[in-house]
């Protein structure tokens, strides 16, 4: 159901139901929030997500049961991932359906191949998706094309997804992997700080100024400092 490889701080995480073009049911979202967990804890600095097969989301499970403890489980995952400390790229290698492309929004970035589509069709089979996602895709889409997303159930394409923001790159998981080492280089804390205020996560200031000058306090301040010094580039360690 999901395989996490690790390739020195990067975790690609890789949804395997393929069979069903990686719907998420009740126990894809736990796997997801688990291996996420596992990852940072085992000092993982980025993540990466994707799908086996030609798909990378085709939304929630239409043979799964809809009731109270999936979309628990869907929405803790979804609001986890983006409460986590590190950044997470979406590598978006074909749909992204529903499900999947709330999956794909609450990844901080999202590199998108060829066939990549992003689509909310909740219009179409009467249900309905939470504030978080509907103010999340007004903000990277825009708000036209949110309102044809989520008002007439209508789709991105790749290209599309491209202009308005919603995707950041194009490019295949290869590219995706070599982009999330890049980040797996930079100053942990002051991405974790970024991160956390993006995601407008306001609900503890105190939290949010402790964060700040944890930034400022780190001993990655001064390696950056000496490395300007050394004219090398800096070895980040995160604290």
């Amino acid at each position: 159901m999901i395989a996490s490889t690790r390739d020195k701080d990067v975790v690609v995480i890789e949804l395997q139901r393929e069979d069903r073009r990686n719907a998420l049911n009740l126990e894809l979202c736990d796997a997801i929030r688990r291996a996420a967990d596992e990852a940072v804890d085992d000092g993982a600095r980025v993540l990466v997500i994707t799908g086996k097969g030609s798909a990378f989301c085709s939304g929630a499970d239409l043979g799964g049961v809809y009731g109270s403890d999936f979309l628990t489980a869907l929405y803790g995952m979804l609001h986890h991932l983006t409460q986590l400390p590190v950044p997470i790229i979406a590598a978006v290698n074909g749909p992204a359906i529903g499900a999947g492309t709330q999956l794909a929004m609450a990844c901080d970035l999202r590199v998108v191949d060829d066939k990549a589509k992003f689509a909310v069709p909740v219009v179409r089979n009467a249900m309905a998706v939470d504030a978080w996602t509907i103010r999340t895709l007004e903000k990277l889409a825009g708000t036209g094309r949110a309102r044809r997303l989520l008002l007439a159930g209508e789709s991105l394409d790749r290209k599309e997804a491209l202009e308005c923001g919603l995707a950041d790159a194009h490019g295949a998981l290869k590219y995706a992997i070599a982009w999330a080492h890049e980040l797996a280089a930079l100053a942990p804390l002051t991405i974790a700080h970024n991160k956390r205020v993006l995601n407008d996560v306001y609900e503890d200031d105190a939290a949010i100024e402790k964060g700040f000058h944890a930034v400022w306090e780190s001993a990655d301040v001064q390696e950056a400092a000496q490395a300007r010094l050394e004219k090398r580039a800096p070895v980040f360690e995160g604290r």
